[in-house]
């Protein structure tokens, strides 16, 4: 390494720990004006794509040149601007005021510098998005130009609006809380609790990948950063005891996937919804509870077939950790998640809440000899490094996602879709909500959940909400389909991020982990025609409501795998999926129907299926020692390479 190359490096990791210092100041003492908090938030952010992103995806040097250090300037004038001159834009009136020249030069230096900070941190995608919309605004409507930048960089509706306004207070704690978490410990007592737990049933590696990536995604809300920490030792594993590559991949890319709806830390895209609807985070939390519950139960019921229709066993007990053994030695660990469901249920923001999980991480590796050795301060400072490098991604994905929502708000563009979108369904709700579907699973194909789900709050949400769904229903249905792009083909990140690691093919990857999750795709249409499972209503219906879905998610999980008391055939798989599609809907007679379909092919498979797969000796798996289970670190700038130099050359 020269000179200049440790230079560097120790300027991205000041860079980043002053960050992260700066938001736990603001945490603590409160943030100051909007303009302020939201403008130093991305000057930060942009500086550290700078430095750490090549301009060109893949080169071989990633120390900054003459144009990245040209970025990191306007970076810093543009977001020092609003700063220096805080009572300038505090006291102004947005299209009364002058606009003056210097406002219009840094005004378009900020929307350059975020467009390209987002394509090297995401990938080109969404700033082409953002560009074809403000284009749209310059072409396509009477907005005048200098009223575009006036609204776009110098009032709190667009830029620096509420997805800014979200990273900044409460995503970046929660970011941080994670980095900090998993380098003290808490991913190795995920996995370990994870094997102990499950390790020893029928395919228990997969089994084990679903605990594992549900506890530690509901930390990380990142579906790449789940794959690639959990996943360095759950694929190899599954591989070991028998599960095609493929498939081992999908099972980890559909579990880690699903983090992002797993209380009590979601992704991002959550705290951004609290915000839209105007609720704490704990009732979004509440919201998602019973749809995340349903989603691990039928990716866990769908491993569990396979595991049965293939005759996989699981791990020999010996190399396993005892579960006792595991709370013993590191289950006070946990207590940095209990203190922020416990403050959050107090009555406190969310951002506090994060702080004082933040506060209790140290206090709980020193509580007990055998966490102790978990802290040193490398680790502390590597894991506020971390945890700032890790929201990059997020702070410049909800600046440009501002920038579309401000030409949305600004040209009225939002009202003229739900109109189309309308017309094309014929006022039919199916017909809308497929529609919906198709239009959040093409967006998040090409942008993280956070933007994909704020862009379709501004044009999709609210043709559903005028066609009768619930507006807590119409944002849980946006967002799920946000996340489920990650594993939907052609352009699936957490499949291609799994790929790497199993070394199998994307396609046939992207498959297995359609088919895995498939069960979440269904799971929003369940909560639009049934509001209760958002634990919306009366106790009795939901309960009846979630018996149901379960039993619904159940013969799905089945007829998809081939598999539920014994192999099954095409009928009986044609029957529990009927069933599944029929328990859709909530009532007496879908409800009545759905059960009489399952109970049939329950019969039919109990008395009439293919000849059983015979099971494979258990003396084949081995783990080895029972150290074995532990969390590869990532290292902050894997988590900050673009999209496209993460996708694996597809093949075995």
């Amino acid at each position: 390494m020269t000179a200049y190359e440790l230079w560097t490096k120790r300027l991205v990791a000041f860079v980043a720990v002053a960050m992260s210092l700066f938001h736990l100041y603001v945490a603590y003492f409160g943030p100051p004006n909007a303009f302020t908090l939201r403008a130093t938030h991305f000057g930060f952010a942009l500086v550290l794509a700078f430095l750490s992103l090549p301009f060109l995806a893949g080169r071989a040097s990633k120390t900054p040149g003459p144009l990245d250090w040209a970025f990191v300037a306007i970076s810093l004038l543009a977001a020092g601007y609003p700063i220096v001159e805080q009572t300038y834009f505090n006291t102004r009136m947005a299209y009364v005021g002058p606009v003056s020249t210097a406002d219009v030069v840094f005004g378009v230096l900020m929307l350059i510098a975020v467009l390209e900070g987002t394509r090297r941190a995401i990938g080109p995608i969404l700033p082409l998005t953002a560009v074809a919309f403000l284009a749209y605004q310059v072409l396509f409507s009477n907005t005048q130009l200098i009223r575009l930048l006036e609204y776009q960089y110098m009032t709190t509706d667009a830029l620096f609006g509420i997805p800014a306004q979200v990273s900044a207070t409460y995503v970046v704690l929660f970011v941080i809380f994670g980095a900090l978490a998993e380098r003290m410990g808490l991913g190795k007592l995920f996995m370990d609790f994870a094997l102990a737990l499950t390790g020893h049933a029928a395919g228990g590696p997969a089994k084990v990948a679903v605990v594992t990536s549900g506890l530690f995604g509901s930390v990380s809300g990142s579906a790449v950063a789940n794959v690639m920490t959990t996943g360095t030792f759950t694929i190899p594993l599954m591989k070991r005891i028998g599960y095609p590559a493929p498939f081992a991949g999908a099972v980890e890319a559909v579990a880690s996937t699903g983090g992002q709806i797993m209380p009590p830390i979601m992704g991002a895209a959550a705290f951004v919804m609290a915000e839209f609807l105007g609720v704490s985070y704990l009732t979004v939390a509440a919201y998602a509870l019973l749809p995340a519950l349903l989603y691990y139960f039928a990716v866990f019921l769908a491993v569990h077939f396979e595991a049965k229709k293939q005759g996989l066993v699981g791990l020999p007990k010996p190399d396993l950790p005892r579960l006792r053994d595991v709370l013993v030695e590191r289950g006070h660990l946990f207590l940095p998640l209990i203190i922020i469901i416990s403050v959050l249920m107090a009555g406190f923001s969310a951002p506090y809440s994060a702080l004082m999980g933040i506060a209790s991480i140290i206090p709980t590796v020193l509580l007990r000899s055998t966490t102790r050795r978990e802290f040193t301060w490398a680790r502390l400072i590597d894991g506020l490094e971390a945890g700032a490098i890790n929201s990059v991604v997020v702070a410049l994905a909800c600046a440009s996602a501002g920038i579309v929502i401000g030409v949305i708000a600004q040209t009225g563009l939002g009202l003229t879709f739900t109109g189309i979108v309308r017309s094309a369904a014929q006022d039919t709700l199916l017909v809308a909500l497929l529609l919906t579907m198709v239009a959040g699973i093409l967006l998040g194909m090409g942008m993280p959940t956070t933007p994909a789900y704020i862009v379709q709050v501004a044009l999709l949400v609210p043709t559903l909400v005028r066609l009768g769904v619930s507006v807590e229903a119409a944002h849980m249905f946006v967002f799920y389909f946000a996340i489920l792009s990650a594993i939907t083909p052609p352009v699936a990140i957490a499949v291609y991020a799994a790929c790497g690691i199993s070394r199998s093919g994307v396609w046939s990857t992207s498959w297995d982990a359609v088919r895995l999750g498939l069960t979440g795709y269904i799971i929003p249409f369940m909560f639009v025609f049934n509001p209760s499972l958002l634990l919306i209503g009366e106790w009795p219906t939901l309960v009846l409501t979630t018996v149901t879905a379960m039993i619904g998610v159940t013969f799905l999980a089945g007829g998809l795998a081939g598999y539920f008391m014994g192999p099954a055939n095409w009928l009986v798989r044609g029957l529990f999926i009927a069933a599944a599609l029929v328990l859709i809907k909530p009532g007496l007679w879908t409800d009545t129907l759905g059960i009489v379909l399952g109970g049939l092919g329950l019969v039919l498979n109990l008395y009439w299926r293919p000849q059983t797969v015979e099971r494979r000796p258990q003396t084949q798996i081995s783990i080895g020692h029972v150290e074995a289970p532990s969390v590869a670190p990532i290292e902050p700038t894997d988590l900050l390479e673009t999209p496209s130099s993460r996708q694996p050359t597809p093949g075995s």
